[in-house]
C-alpha cells in the first residue's frame, strides 16, 4: 500500500533485512513507518508501514517492544525506524528511533453505497446460538455454519498471509496441536470440529485455503477452513468480538484482533478466548468438560 509523499520522502521506499543475529532462529528486518497508537502500558505500538522485503507486504499491525523504554517519547503520528526481530515463537521491535513526525491520516468518509459494515452487532453471550452464516469451504463447497451442529466446534479467525508468529501462525499451530490430541483421544474423537475462518477472502480463495490446510497436515474430517463474502465474514467475526480494519486503498492491508471460541454441539456459544495467550490444553479441558 502506498503511503503519502511525506512518508516516502522522510523514510524512503527501500526496506531491507538487517541480517541474521547471533541465533540462527532469529531474523531481523528493518521496519519504517508511522505510529498510529501506543498502548497505555507502552509495551506495544500500532505501526502503519511499507513493505518489509522478505517478510510481509505493507500493513498496519500492533508490535510489541523488547523493552518498555523504547517507546519513551513516542506518540501517535511519529515516524520511526526500528529493527523487527522475528523468532519461531515471537516478534518484537528493537532499537526504535524517531525520525520525524507527520499528521495522522483522517478517516475516509463512509461510502453510503457500500454494503453495511460489521459495526453495531452485539457480542454473542454464552448460551446464545451462533449465526447461520453462509461460507465456502476449502473444497469450494457452500457451507452454512449450522452444518457443524451435532459436533462441538473450536472456532478461530486467521488469514494465510499473516507473517507474525504470535498472530495467525500461532492460531494454526495451536489448532494443529488440538487436532493431534483429538484424534488420539477416544473420548473426543469424532465429536470435535476445528474451524478456521479467513477474513482475507480476496487472497484466501478455496484453493489457497486447501494448500494452506495441506501445509498444516489438517485432516478435513476434523479441521475445516472457510472463506466467503467479506461483509458476511466481518459481521460473523464481530459477533465474537473480532475487530477487523482494512485500508481504504488496499483491502489486503488488514489490522485485526484475535478471538477463539468454543461452541457446543447444539450450536450455542460456550466460551470465547481473547487474544493469543490461551493454550491448547485449556481448550482441550473445555471440550472434556462439555
Amino acid at each position: 500500500m502506498e503511503m503519502r509523499s511525506w512518508l516516502a520522502i522522510l523514510l524512503g521506499l527501500s526496506f531491507v533485512a538487517v541480517g541474521c543475529s547471533k541465533s540462527s532462529n532469529e531474523r531481523q528486518y528493518r521496519l519504517q513507518g508511522q505510529v498510529l497508537s501506543v498502548s497505555a502500558d507502552r509495551k506495544e505500538a500500532t505501526v502503519k508501514h511499507e513493505e518489509i522485503k522478505g517478510l510481509m507486504p505493507a500493513m498496519t499491525m500492533p508490535y510489541k517492544v523488547g523493552e518498555v523504554r523504547l517507546l519513551d517519547g513516542i506518540v501517535p503520528g511519529d515516524l520511526i525506524d526500528a529493527s523487527l526481530v522475528v523468532t519461531p515463537n515471537d516478534a518484537y521491535l528493537r532499537a526504535v528511533k524517531k525520525v520525524g513526525q507527520a499528521p495522522l491520516e483522517k478517516p475516509v468518509p463512509a461510502n453510503l453505497d457500500a454494503p453495511a459494515a460489521s459495526a453495531g452487532f452485539e457480542l454473542l453471550k454464552p448460551g446464545e446460538p451462533v449465526p447461520a452464516t453462509h461460507f465456502i469451504d476449502q473444497d469450494g463447497r457452500p457451507r452454512d455454519f449450522t452444518s457443524f451442529n451435532g459436533s462441538m466446534v473450536v472456532l478461530t479467525f486467521i488469514y494465510t498471509r499473516c507473517p507474525m508468529p504470535t498472530f495467525c501462525p500461532l492460531m494454526d499451530a495451536h489448532f494443529a496441536t488440538i487436532q493431534k490430541s483429538v484424534k488420539a483421544d477416544a473420548a473426543l474423537r469424532g465429536r470435535i470440529q476445528l474451524v478456521s475462518v479467513s477474513f482475507d477472502p480476496l487472497t484466501d480463495t478455496p484453493p489457497v485455503l486447501k494448500r494452506h490446510a495441506k501445509t498444516l497436515a489438517a485432516d478435513p474430517a476434523v479441521w475445516t477452513f472457510l472463506t466467503g463474502k467479506r461483509d458476511d465474514i466481518d459481521q460473523f467475526a464481530a459477533r465474537f468480538g473480532v475487530a477487523i480494519s482494512r485500508a481504504e486503498n488496499d483491502p489486503k492491508d488488514i489490522t485485526h484482533t484475535l478471538r477463539t471460541a468454543v461452541i457446543g454441539s447444539d450450536g450455542k456459544l460456550l466460551k470465547v478466548y481473547t487474544g493469543n495467550e490461551w493454550t491448547p490444553e485449556q481448550i482441550l479441558a473445555d471440550l472434556h468438560k462439555s
